[in-house]
């Protein structure tokens, strides 16, 4: 076996150097301490192993918990229908017929509408502002008091960035021109788009190029143009639609059922909490390399790139902002995680209005867009 270097990416994973005690033996070989038991986990996951980057998070856990563990702690992914339903993941996890699962919080807001703030929210934060919220500003551990209720404890797992506005088969120029559309838009956003009249759909990501291409929906949402690529959509619909807003930064979540975690060792426990960690940035790397390459595939193939109109995003803004207000005073947990995030989010804008605002408009701002894809 060759010689292994273990690089840990959280201080919490420090405790590893002495209590696995992978070493370099004199031979040249790594030795891991036999004392620790050997565990085999399946993780659920709501993604088709097609999609890499997405599916990708969930692969990366799994391997990097193996690798860190010379294969004493074995976790096995399983894409979306295998074990259960890509949109059934928490269920399946919290009646721990499954240890683990990666999906996002916002799939499940029926069960609590706060669950929204684990993924993203409309006009909310970026995938920066997100991490900063979860690891420093508080932001986990309000998550985890709502998991809490649910025997699941979460980890943050992957961003995939700002994601895009959608396919559309003909264009909506206007408020007026949503209504009656039927859209597959999951989470906060999918609330916002039913109050300016879209009938929104629930589908998980394996199912909607169909529903596209059959007429079920006229337009959906996923995530970005390397993903959107792979599940063919461009090939349903003409219009692509710029920004995301209801998905500014959406961070996804491996769930583990608490009674699990539990019985981990505290040494896997530290493992795999490393490994989240791991995962959690090497998605967004990898998105925002492949999806500017994407972007510029679909656009020289006839896609029609196309911003929303500022009357849309308006509308689209207030209405966010008046469910969370209902949301809010219905919801004592709800308005727990709101009342915090929305200090936090007006800080982290103030100061990023500052230092990257500033920079972005006029390194990036001035170049348009049809010029970085010809």
């Amino acid at each position: 076996m060759k010689r292994r270097q273990l690089i840990l990416g959280s201080a919490s994973a420090m405790a590893l150097g002495g209590c696995i005690r992978i070493r370099r033996a004199t031979s040249g070989e790594s030795t891991t301490d036999s004392s620790l038991p050997r565990v085999e986990w399946r993780m659920t996951t709501s993604w088709p192993k097609s999609l890499d980057t997405i599916f990708g998070g969930a692969a990366t856990i799994c391997d990097r918990v193996a690798a860190m563990t010379d294969g004493r702690f074995k976790i096995t992914p399983y894409a979306a229908g295998e074990i259960a339903p890509g949109l059934k993941v928490f269920d399946t996890v919290q009646k721990g017929s499954v240890e683990c699962g990666h999906t996002a919080s916002y799939y499940y807001i029926g069960k609590n509408p706060a669950f929204a703030f684990g993924t993203s929210v409309p006009f909310g934060l970026t995938a920066q502002q997100q991490n900063a919220w979860l690891y420093q500003g508080g932001g986990l551990d309000m998550m985890r008091q709502i998991y809490g209720d649910f025997g699941i404890i979460n980890f943050p797992a992957g961003n995939t960035g700002a994601q895009m506005g959608g396919w559309f088969k003909r264009q909506v120029n206007s408020v007026n021109d949503l209504k009656g559309l039927k859209m597959r838009i999951p989470g906060l956003g999918g609330k916002v788009m039913e109050r300016l009249g879209v009938n929104v759909q629930g589908l998980p990501g394996g199912e909607i190029y169909l529903a596209l291409d059959r007429g079920v929906i006229d337009a959906a949402e996923f995530v970005g143009p390397y993903d959107d690529e792979k599940l063919g959509l461009h090939k349903t619909a003409k219009y692509y639609y710029y920004p995301g807003w209801w998905e500014p930064g959406p961070t996804l979540d491996v769930q583990v059922n608490k009674t699990a975690w539990a019985k981990l060792p505290k040494e896997y426990q530290a493992v795999f909490e490393t490994a989240a960690y791991e995962s959690n940035l090497t998605m967004m790397a990898r998105y925002d390399t492949l999806n500017q390459a994407a972007l510029g595939r679909l656009v020289a193939g006839g896609t029609q790139l196309t911003a929303y109109s500022k009357e849309i995003l308006a509308a689209a803004q207030k209405a966010a902002f008046e469910i969370y207000d209902e949301d809010a005073s219905q919801n004592a947990g709800f308005k727990q995680v709101y009342e915090q995030w929305t200090d936090f989010r007006k800080r982290v804008y103030n100061w990023n209005r500052v230092n990257e605002l500033s920079f972005t408009d006029f390194a990036i701002g001035k170049q348009p867009i049809e010029a970085a894809f010809p």
